[in-house]
């Protein structure tokens, strides 16, 4: 059987105290079914010394699989995705955050359902299961179910957490789906437009969840949250 690869795209804009910790977390994960990993770091137009770090880790790991991407205008989280997903060449493709809220060592419960033969698209939930969560921000919390709310309302899943970093695809699945939204818009998009293709499978996990609060750096705030909602209406009624 051919060695199947899973390509982890990682956005980063100015993570210069966190992306060293994210790759070396990342590169130390040894997938279930002897499944390698390509890294697709995306720089999108870091100021702080993001980009030297990561010139530099790049030079010191000559052994690893790590393809790096300097956008020369910030374009925005869904931007730099868009950007690694046409140049991962893994089997399977999962996004994961600069900023240590999310831990790859869960990559395997992710991996789990579509090695098995179960799941096309795997959701990490951070609201589901017995997974460790940091305690923070009731009214994102609100906001975030939501919107899961409201995209369930259209797509007609049952999904907890549609504002996820964690989403796992087959590659040959979100390869299918024409992506517009640049910033934080991709999540909803994505789901809406995953859930129209004929016999998908979509299952959700539960993960761990070691939230920033915004003095740590967190950048996402409500006008991110309006945006999503109008993605959720634009992608599910509008332009259907």
């Amino acid at each position: 059987m051919e060695q199947q690869i899973l390509s982890v795209i990682v956005p980063v804009y100015n993570e210069q105290n966190t992306v060293q910790k994210v790759l070396d977390k990342i590169l130390s994960v040894d997938l279930i079914g002897g499944v390698e990993i390509e890294i697709v770091l995306v720089d999108d137009c870091s100021t702080d010394q993001t980009a030297q770090i990561i010139n530099k880790y790049i030079q010191n790991r000559k052994d690893a699989n790590i393809k790096h991407y300097r956008h020369e205008k910030n374009k925005g989280k869904g931007g730099a995705i868009h950007t690694g997903l046409a140049s991962a060449k893994g089997d399977f493709v999962i996004i994961q955050d600069a900023d240590l809220e999310y831990d790859p060592e869960e990559f395997n419960i992710m991996l789990g359902p579509i090695l098995d033969g179960h799941a096309d698209v795997v959701y990490g939930s951070r609201f589901s299961g017995g997974k460790p969560h940091r305690a923070l921000f009731f009214w994102h919390t609100i906001g975030n179910k939501f919107l899961t709310f409201l995209s369930n309302v259209f797509t007609n899943l049952n999904l907890t957490d549609i504002e996820t970093c964690y989403k796992l695809f087959k590659k040959e699945i979100i390869n299918q789906i024409d992506l517009k939204e640049k910033r934080f818009g991709f999540e909803p998009e994505v789901t809406a437009k995953v859930s129209r293709i004929p016999g998908i499978r979509i299952y959700e996990v539960g993960i761990s969840y070691y939230g920033r609060s915004f003095e740590d750096g967190k950048k996402i705030g409500w006008r991110d949250g309006f945006r999503a909602m109008y993605a959720i209406l634009k992608y599910n009624v509008f332009s259907k």
